[in-house]
């Protein structure tokens, strides 16, 4: 499971500092309806963390206790797939906090109503779509995910997402090599799935495939992990450095515990702090932990859970 931290803690990846909490990006389990090669999480249809309800009530409880923080972003696995998720929505919606589901768009073929629910709270989406041709999106993610994400991105337009709620998609590279110009690859994207399915969408957010887990141990196995590596390091951009996204936000795992971001939770590296311990106040100016990894967040144009930095 951690197979690459060995090699990602030794690093010279320059040391940064928290700024004030803005976001609460909470990990709702790695249960998940698919199982893609790029998934930095190894979620799949067999893993059991799935957050409970007394942690959900502590998140909640820490999102009420803190005025800073503006947004709770909602991930997984696929986070709709935990009983709570319906329950964490409506509630910091209540709270007037901004609420991001990262969803996978098969998940919603799976659910009843769930269009309707997110479109009712006015839920952000966020879906993965790593590619507009159909071969590559069901070489990465399965056979048959890119004709359901395409009926889920329909529906999700029939709810008013695209137009007057916010639907942003994800591009991953197939491999090891690093996204191109997320401007550009807009453009692609919209102008083929406009022209072909009829579809909508706001922004493209084009995301560094993370050298750990799922895909860090096919690097390993295909004997590219070095290469790969040496490509993220080539590629730092200094530009890229103050808005990484772990400056203001902390990613909260299944359990409860609290990590600098998503990729620091799937490799274990954290302060063992609870979200039932954690004070906000106390955040800026603490060390971020970082290692190796943290190049592929600035690489190229940078990338971070909102897309391109630069």
């Amino acid at each position: 499971m951690l197979a690459t931290l060995p090699l990602l803690k030794k690093t010279d990846f320059p040391a940064i500092k928290r700024d004030i909490l803005n976001t609460l990006q909470v990990n709702l389990g790695y249960l998940c309806n698919q199982q893609c090669q790029h998934c930095h999480v190894n979620a799949g249809p067999k893993r059991t963390e799935i957050m409970n309800y007394t942690t959900c009530q502590q998140v909640l409880n820490f999102l009420n206790g803190n005025n800073s923080i503006n947004t709770l972003d909602l991930t997984g696995g696929a986070p709709e797939l935990n009983p709570n998720f319906r329950f964490l929505v409506k509630t910091a919606r209540e709270m007037g906090r901004h609420v991001i589901d990262r969803c996978n768009l098969t998940v919603l073929l799976t659910q009843d109503n769930l269009a309707k629910f997110l479109a009712d709270n006015q839920v952000e989406i966020i879906a993965s779509l790593p590619c507009y041709l159909e071969e590559n999106v069901d070489k990465q993610r399965g056979n048959g995910v890119f004709q359901d994400s395409i009926t889920a991105l329909k529906i999700l337009n029939k709810s008013g997402y695209g137009s007057d709620l916010p639907l942003n998609l994800v591009f991953n590279s197939q491999g090891p090599t690093l996204p191109a110009p997320q401007d550009s690859l807009e453009t692609d994207y919209k102008k083929f799935l406009y022209e072909n399915y009829n579809i909508t969408f706001n922004q493209l957010y084009t995301i560094c495939n993370m050298p750990i887990q799922r895909f860090g141990s096919i690097l390993i196995s295909k004997g590219e992990f070095a290469n790969y590596m040496q490509l993220l390091r080539n590629s730092y951009s200094d530009a890229n450095l103050a808005t990484v996204m772990c400056r203001n936000s902390i990613s909260i795992d299944w359990q409860g515990y609290v990590y600098d971001c998503d990729f620091n939770q799937m490799l274990g590296l954290s302060s063992n702090t609870h979200i039932s311990q954690l004070n906000a106040e106390s955040l800026p100016g603490n060390p971020i932990i970082v290692a190796e990894h943290c190049y592929g967040c600035t690489a190229g144009q940078g990338s971070s859970c909102g897309g391109a930095l630069t």
